[in-house]
């Protein structure tokens, strides 16, 4: 038995917030090895002249008297025994296909090149694609690291990298990449936040390519033994359940204020210094600490107001 953590590669410790709960996988019976096989067009000319050799010796026997006959009868049904035996053997291997070959309830090895090829006829010869596949799953509704109520979806891409695994070692290859991604999924997203809500630490929404990164990593933990290769794994559906979107909106919306106001306030501070230093600089006026402090006042209204402001002409002065 091997023990692996989620989220890794392989025989090495989980990283960042994904949970290390190790997963026991069972070391494989059998692994992918080359079968014994021959080019097929030569062996197709062989079975088609043993036929026609054949054929024309039943003919030949039958049109000539005497003791020979049997003789030449029973040589040509043995050479079209020869040419159907050998015809019997060759298949045909199509691109991003490969052949899974048993003798006898023995796997005996994969046939991966591709056109007309020939094994023991005696052989069964299972086909597996080995084309890229995706798979999509359907929207789940889990709760984050926080406890919030989230809807998410991923799409997994992945193709068959040993043949043999994934035909012994698991019922249907297709089915457990689809269970375990969704496995993989759901323990993602219970392992992190929706939105990290400032902090530094990551999240669903605003680290998208680390989470992705660990999600493939886990899922391809979780398939290596039904000699699956993961190409890449990306979210497509995430966002709050229903019953709590509105109230997370109005959160997030909330939070866009108090950064926006912040930054503003920010802006005008400097503005407003600027301001006192160029009219310092080229000696425009001067001004006392009084008129400094209204004159920062009326700026700041000016440019922190959310609202057009109305100008107001001062006839009179600061003191009357």
């Amino acid at each position: 038995m091997s023990t692996v953590r989620a989220g890794t590669p392989g025989n090495t410790e989980a990283d960042g917030n994904v949970a290390d709960v190790p997963m026991t996988m069972p070391e494989p019976d059998v692994r992918e090895h080359r079968a014994m096989h021959f080019l097929g067009m030569p062996l197709l000319g062989v079975g088609l002249l043993a036929l026609l050799a054949g054929i024309a010796l039943l003919i030949t026997g039958a049109t000539i008297t005497g003791g020979i006959v049997i003789s030449i009868a029973v040589a040509g049904a043995l050479v079209i025994l020869v040419g159907l035996v050998t015809l019997a053997g060759l298949f045909a291997v199509s691109p991003g296909e490969a052949r899974v070959v048993q003798f006898l309830g023995r796997y005996t090895g994969t046939v991966r090149a591709t056109g007309l090829q020939w094994t023991n006829p005696l052989t069964s010869k299972q086909k597996i694609s080995t084309r890229i596949r995706n798979h999509e799953t359907s929207v789940m509704k889990v709760n984050d690291a926080e406890g919030n109520p989230i809807e998410i979806a991923a799409v997994v891409v992945w193709q068959v990298a040993d043949t043999a695994q994934a035909s012994f070692e698991v019922d249907s290859f297709v089915e457990f990449v689809e269970t375990q991604t969704e496995t993989a999924v759901r323990h993602i997203a219970t392992s992190y936040p929706y939105d990290n809500q400032g902090a530094h630490d990551l999240s669903l929404r605003e680290n998208a390519d680390e989470i992705t990164g660990k999600l493939s990593r886990e899922i391809a933990v979780r398939v290596q033994s039904a000699g699956v290769q993961i190409v890449e794994s990306r979210l497509t559906h995430l966002a709050y359940a229903p019953e709590i979107a509105q109230a997370m909106l109005q959160r997030q919306q909330a939070g866009a204020v108090v950064a926006a106001r912040q930054r503003l306030v920010e802006g005008a501070v400097g503005m407003v210094d600027l301001a006192l230093q160029r009219l310092d600089e080229h000696d425009v006026v001067e001004l006392d600490e009084d008129r400094k402090a209204a004159m920062i006042s009326n700026l700041l209204v000016v440019l922190c107001g959310d609202r057009a402001t109305q100008p107001v002409v001062n006839t009179g002065s600061l003191y009357h």
